[in-house]
């Protein structure tokens, strides 16, 4: 049994995946920071709060909030999955060593099962790690202090994985230090009681890779996948071709939205929202670079998809895939400082809650404010902590259920 559904990015949202930070900020150092992909330390307390309102907006809106502790949690639900789970989890931490790979094992074995799934975020210390000692050369010349890395970036729940109509999009990440997040996706879609046996439209086991943050559900038959830093054109394909040929689904084409390719713009969604039906917000300095391909089944070719060059302007690509008449927001609105500022700070990235309502950054006041102008509903949440690791209210969620 599964209750996914998403067909649009405003439809009313029903249900919502959250991860509070945790002791995975703790971790975090000066010395690993890059590596992490963060550009500074937040402070916990505080960013434990600031997520606390944005979970608390989403319950005043009506909407069910879950958490991703607590759905893997419900997944290891005896202690064959919960092995299997650190088998995998090992794997992908690169603990090569059997030797340590056992001492791990016991280590987590030996903990509740929630606490177990904290602690793989967190990151193991070797110095909490029972009976632990050098045995090679690396480990005793080094002073690395973790057995495996801590993961500070699981509170942008929207990137190890989508939601796609009633399947799942269960991605392979860009950078290495993301790419052990897929593994709670791929535990709760294979045996959570709820949403166990979902169809999956894509692998983390695939090649190319693609991050939830360029993927976007206009409608039942049409798709956009931003083309970025982190998402290649190859897993777009592969997923287009996955969509088209399956029976869960009706689409009948992805557009892919090529951007330029910085940590500035690292997802589609850092640029570009959909925050009513007929209501998008944009960055105005990636309007003239954006290059808009259309992928779609070939007629001529049974199994193959057909990939053309959109040669016109983004209003109208959108008019056409949703039949209105369209309005582009600018985020920051028209001056370039405050433009490129809130951008910065995720102005663009909004969450829907229905179709103009949103929730959205308190920092990011211009934006707010022209976004109201054009007769959106906007929820602001406190952001000063949280807004340092370089993502938004859409980045720190994922849409379970929304209505049609």
């Amino acid at each position: 049994m599964h209750k996914l559904n998403v067909n649009s990015e405003i439809g009313r949202l029903k249900t919502v995946l959250l991860h509070e930070p945790g002791e995975e900020l703790n971790n975090l150092t000066p010395k690993y920071l890059g590596d992490l992909l963060f550009d500074d330390i937040p402070w916990l307390p505080l960013a434990k709060k600031e997520h606390q309102a944005f979970a608390e907006a989403f319950r005043q809106a009506g909407v069910k909030v879950v958490y991703l502790v607590d759905l893997v949690t419900e997944s290891l639900f005896d202690d064959e999955k919960k092995k299997e789970f650190i088998k995998t989890f090992l794997v992908d931490a690169e603990v090569h060593s059997e030797t340590l790979s056992d001492l791990v094992t016991k280590y987590l074995m030996s903990l509740p099962t929630k606490e177990m799934v904290l602690k793989t975020m967190a990151g193991i210390k070797k110095s909490e790690l029972p009976n632990y000692v050098p045995r090679n050369l690396a480990d005793m010349i080094g002073n690395y202090p973790f057995v495996t890395n801590p993961m500070p970036n699981l509170y942008f729940t929207r990137d190890p994985f989508a939601i796609i109509n009633n399947g799942v999009c269960l991605n392979k990440m860009y950078s290495v230090t993301r790419q052990r997040e897929t593994i709670y996706g791929q535990f709760i879609f294979k045996y959570h009681p709820i949403y166990g046996g979902s169809p999956l439209f894509y692998n983390r086991t695939n090649h190319f890779n693609i991050e939830g943050g360029d993927i976007m559900v206009l409608s039942k038959e049409t798709l956009i996948v931003g083309v970025s830093e982190r998402t290649h054109p190859s897993a777009i394909e592969r997923l287009a071709k996955n969509l088209f040929y399956q029976e869960e689904t009706k689409y009948q084409q992805v557009l892919a939205f090529c951007i330029p390719k910085y940590r500035t713009f690292m997802h589609l969604d850092t640029i570009f929202t959909q925050v009513d039906v007929d209501k998008f917000t944009i960055h105005k300095e990636c309007y003239n670079t954006l290059v808009i391909y259309k992928l779609e089944r070939d007629s001529k070719r049974p199994g193959k998809i057909l990939t053309t060059k959109v040669d016109e302007p983004l209003e109208v690509v959108l008019e056409k895939y949703t039949g209105q008449k369209v309005t582009l927001i600018p985020c920051g609105g028209n001056d370039t400082v405050s433009a490129d500022r809130e951008q910065w700070s995720d102005g663009s990235n909004t969450i829907a809650l229905a179709p103009g309502e949103v929730i959205a950054y308190e920092r990011n006041d211009i934006t707010n404010q022209v976004l109201t102008q054009y007769g959106i509903k906007v929820h602001t949440i406190p952001s000063s902590e949280l807004s340092r690791g370089r993502g938004g209210p859409r980045c720190m969620c994922m849409p379970l259920e929304r209505e049609d």
